[in-house]
């Protein structure tokens, strides 16, 4: 009996260690938010949209599958989504007013706080990788310009020139604002008539979130800015606790939207704290963030936020949002409008 009563709390003891293998494996992406609208998209471009957002999916939970971590999983779904047109970040960036991408991302470990970000890069193929060798490589949380690409480079990272970014799309959209401000004459000084026709020129990003067999939570997000941005402007995705935020004790969050707005309400952190300090449930604080103190500045835009339980939240303010989860192999969830 002595025997069997020592080895009972050897066998409970190792309980605990099991259970936090089983955690519910889940990865959330969104590709932007903003005027997306049905009627504007031909059914071969919402195709385009939905497989390249299940490709992201599918590959970054297989990393989740087979053991892997968060911060592996959202790397691998954020590379995909930045090596296509189709999205404001990596290959398909906007320009900006002086007809150059510059493109920022930034990477946070909900399980140590480490965080990394690059700020207006040129000639780095996958942003969101060199975010990563920042918070691993380096003692520092946020680089920019030509010392990230130095960093990047003496990190062994894949350089290209910046001609690779260039897209045909993106370069006739930077044409047509600054046509608009140019002939625009009225009392706004052009904003009105390029608010028109271009509503989300100042939005546009990639982003992923996810929760390990571990337990443990990461957030990553990349982006190519504001069409038409001026000066080194930087907005809110590679700024930790505006655009991009991680903790294991609330969430991970990714933001898209109209960055100075985002950056002004810390959005990211606003909901993990509204999470840490008033005990909300994660939708009740993303939503809180969202729908209420971002509307009532006029800031638009969105964001997914996952938490320490693989609950998950998409709010957004705007027409849509690219979005999508996975929580088991074979059923990811791909949403694209404000009605789905």
């Amino acid at each position: 009996m002595k025997r069997l009563f020592f080895l009972l709390p050897v066998l409970w003891l190792s309980l605990p260690l099991k259970a936090q293998t089983d955690q519910k494996i889940t990865l959330a992406i969104h590709g932007g938010a903003g005027t997306i609208l049905k009627e504007n998209m031909t059914p071969g471009q919402e195709e385009a949209y939905r497989q390249k957002l299940q490709e992201a999916l599918v590959q970054g939970y297989a990393i989740l599958e087979e053991g892997g971590t968060s911060l592996e999983a959202i790397v691998a779904a954020i590379r995909i989504m930045e090596d296509s047109p189709l999205f404001n970040a990596g290959k398909g960036a906007v320009f900006t007013n002086e007809k150059r991408n510059e493109l920022d991302a930034a990477i946070m470990d909900g399980k140590t706080g480490l965080a990394g970000a690059v700020a207006g890069v040129t000639n780095i193929k996958n942003p969101i990788t060199a975010a990563l060798a920042v918070m691993n490589q380096s003692r520092h949380v946020m680089m920019g310009g030509a010392g990230a690409e130095k960093f990047a480079k003496e990190a062994g990272l894949e350089m290209v020139d910046p001609s690779y970014f260039y897209t045909e799309k993106r370069f006739n959209q930077l044409q047509h604002i600054k046509k608009l401000e140019k002939s625009q004459l009225d009392h706004d000084g052009g904003q009105g008539a390029i608010k028109r026709s271009y509503p989300d020129h100042k939005f546009g990003t990639v982003g992923a979130v996810a929760l390990d067999q571990y337990g443990n939570l990461a957030a990553g997000t990349s982006t190519g800015g504001m069409t038409n941005k001026r000066y080194g402007r930087i907005g809110d995705t590679p700024i930790i606790g505006a655009g991009t935020y991680a903790s294991n004790d609330a969430c991970a969050v990714s933001a898209t939207g109209h960055g100075e707005f985002f950056i002004r309400s810390v959005v990211a952190y606003d909901v993990a704290a509204l999470m840490k300090y008033k005990g909300l449930p994660l939708q009740d604080a993303a939503e809180e963030v969202v729908m209420k103190k971002l509307v009532k500045i006029e800031g638009s835009g969105g964001i997914i936020a996952v938490d320490k339980k693989g609950n998950i939240a998409m709010p957004f303010n705007t027409a849509g949002m690219y979005r999508g989860y996975i929580k088991e192999k074979g059923k990811a969830k791909i949403f694209i409008y404000e009605e789905e």
